[in-house]
């Protein structure tokens, strides 16, 4: 047993790297190695000898695994050495040159529209963009004969086969909010809700996933006139000019009763936009006094409470005051694209220092 600890001893302080260790193990205690063979003889001696021999092999076997795991410690150590060594950075030098990263305009916009209403007292509200049937359509009173609702204009959940539960839907508007908000807060309530929607529709100003931001204001005396306002006020600040002026057309939406459809006086002069000036006029948003039906729905008193709510889009408004003229780009993940029409990712928007700096 001298004579192998002496030799195991040895080659182990003297092994290399971990693949010579390796095999000094097996060579010594594995399971065909010089110490197991020894321990296979004890069944073969006499109990007083197995007494004398046996504790002496369990000492030596522990001795070697030790030496073992203490070599092994030290190679790893001197690899690691080595590693920091040889792949040593000096992190004071300067570093190489990088584009910074830009805020895309749909968050841009986005920022913008929360702060403009912020400023007239609108909370912001989120809801889930899987949302149910009933919340979709049937408490904003979209009747089921409505083609919103067919599977051609509207995505719709997956169901197991046999499922009789309501339908889910990614949510087409981002009005469901509204009723979510009116059933948590009750009235008088002044929230907006910006988000993702779903709609089946592709082509150069319509994409299947895009974004909005729906308001929604309750008191006891609202009326239209304050939604003529709100509006001419969000139009002044957002395109940042003095002045705006604002036409209602009469519309018809389910969830709004009088309904009105808002264009914005502006002018296309050598293909650019100038908003509150010339002979034209375009569309930008939907709007109107919020149905009796719809405020039941949210749990509020239609004869007590009464008020407005509206629609618009953030890709839309992005495009006109940026001048984007394709909306699918605004999806398609070209750094080139983001680079010329991103924003520096510090320059939060206010009414005082400028919403697009």
């Amino acid at each position: 047993m001298d004579d192998l600890r002496g030799k195991y001893l040895a080659a182990i302080a003297d092994a290399a790297d971990e693949s010579a260790l390796e095999d000094l193990r097996l060579r010594a205690v594995g399971k065909k190695g010089e110490v197991s063979l020894k321990m296979r003889e004890l069944g073969k001696m006499t109990p007083e000898e197995r007494q004398q021999v046996g504790p002496k092999l369990n000492a030596l076997k522990d001795e070697i695994n030790s030496a073992l795991a203490a070599r092994k410690a030290v190679l790893a150590d001197a690899a690691l050495d080595e590693r920091l060594r040889t792949e040593w950075l000096d992190v004071t030098l300067p570093s190489r040159t990088r584009r910074q990263g830009s805020v895309h305009p749909v968050s841009q916009v986005t920022e913008e529209v929360t702060t403009i209403f912020a400023d007239m007292g609108f909370a912001v509200a989120e809801g889930p963009q899987v949302e149910s049937d009933w919340y979709n359509f049937d408490a904003l009173n979209i009747p089921a004969e409505h083609p919103t609702r067919t599977e051609m204009d509207t995505f719709y959940m997956a169901r197991a086969e046999g499922d009789d539960r309501p339908p889910h839907v990614l949510r087409t508007h981002t009005s469901p909010v509204q009723i979510r908000a009116m059933q948590a807060q009750g009235a008088p309530i002044r929230v907006i809700a910006p988000g993702r929607v779903y709609r089946a529709d592709y082509d150069q100003t319509h994409t299947p996933m895009f974004h909005q931001v729906e308001g929604l204001a309750l008191d006891r005396d609202i009326s239209m006139a304050n939604l003529k306002w709100c509006l001419e006020e969000f139009c002044r600040a957002f395109f940042e000019v003095d002045s705006v002026e604002l036409r209602f057309r009469a519309s018809h939406f389910p969830f709004t009763e009088p309904s009105a459809e808002v264009d914005l006086r502006c002018s296309w002069q050598g293909g650019q936009l100038k908003v509150g000036e010339g002979d034209d006029w375009m569309e930008i948003l939907g709007s109107g006094m919020v149905h009796p039906r719809v405020l039941r729905a949210g749990n509020i008193d239609p004869d007590e409470w009464q008020g407005f709510a509206f629609g618009i889009g953030i890709d839309r408004l992005a495009m006109l005051k940026y001048g984007i003229p394709d909306l699918r780009a605004f999806f398609d993940s070209d750094l080139r694209w983001l680079r010329h029409y991103g924003f520096a990712a510090l320059d939060v928007p206010t009414l005082a220092g400028g919403l697009s700096r």
